[in-house]
């Protein structure tokens, strides 16, 4: 059996972005896999040979476009460099994903599909949220034996608290600049003991 040419990572990338581009500005409901093809400059059955649906599309392209802009701690970072270190390191790229426009808009369609769609919130939830939310209980349970973090404290309650103070916070009609999410997020650390 012979196998057909392979993939172009070029391609799916051009896709990927066409799809982003349309969820933040239509919503999933507005939007269309032809659309998708259109404005990615390929035919609809290029589209559809990689991705089945619109949920999995969109949830890729999320998956891609914010794993790009942030360098989550490994597990071996987790697990040997102290939390408030992780904290400090990667607190000006959150600052600058939080703020920025397109990744407000991306939010709030994400949360505004969840109900219409919940294919691709629970995408979303188990592809990007809960490893995210894996790491950061790492984090605070080293924080915890670090003494940093009180010993009785709910750990999922606490990432709960950071992940919807976020979100409420980039919501906003006013949402904060860069420079004022970086300065939030350093209080909001510091109130559950990830930051001094």
């Amino acid at each position: 059996m012979t196998r057909g040419r392979p993939r172009d990572p070029a391609t799916d990338t051009a896709i990927l972005t066409a799809a982003l581009d349309l969820f933040i500005d239509r919503g999933i409901a507005g939007m269309s896999m032809e659309q998708v093809a259109k404005r990615a400059g390929v035919g609809k059955p290029t589209v559809y040979r990689r991705w089945p649906d619109k949920e999995r599309l969109i949830a890729d392209a999320i998956e891609t476009q914010v794993s790009a802009d942030i360098r989550w701690p490994t597990d071996g970072e987790v697990a040997t460099v102290e939390a408030r270190d992780l904290v400090r390191r990667n607190i000006a790229a959150a600052a600058a994903t939080a703020a920025d426009p397109r990744f407000r808009g991306l939010v709030a369609q994400i949360y505004g599909s969840a109900v219409t769609h919940p294919l691709l919130m629970q995408t979303y939830w188990d592809h990007y949220i809960l490893p995210r939310r894996t790491t950061v209980l790492a984090m605070l349970r080293r924080a915890q034996a670090d003494g940093a973090v009180d010993a009785d404290a709910d750990l999922d309650v606490l990432i709960d608290m950071l992940a919807g103070a976020v979100t409420y916070r980039i919501l906003q009609p006013n949402p904060p600049t860069a420079r004022q999410m970086r300065r939030y997020l350093e209080s909001l650390y510091r109130q559950v003991g990830l930051l001094e």
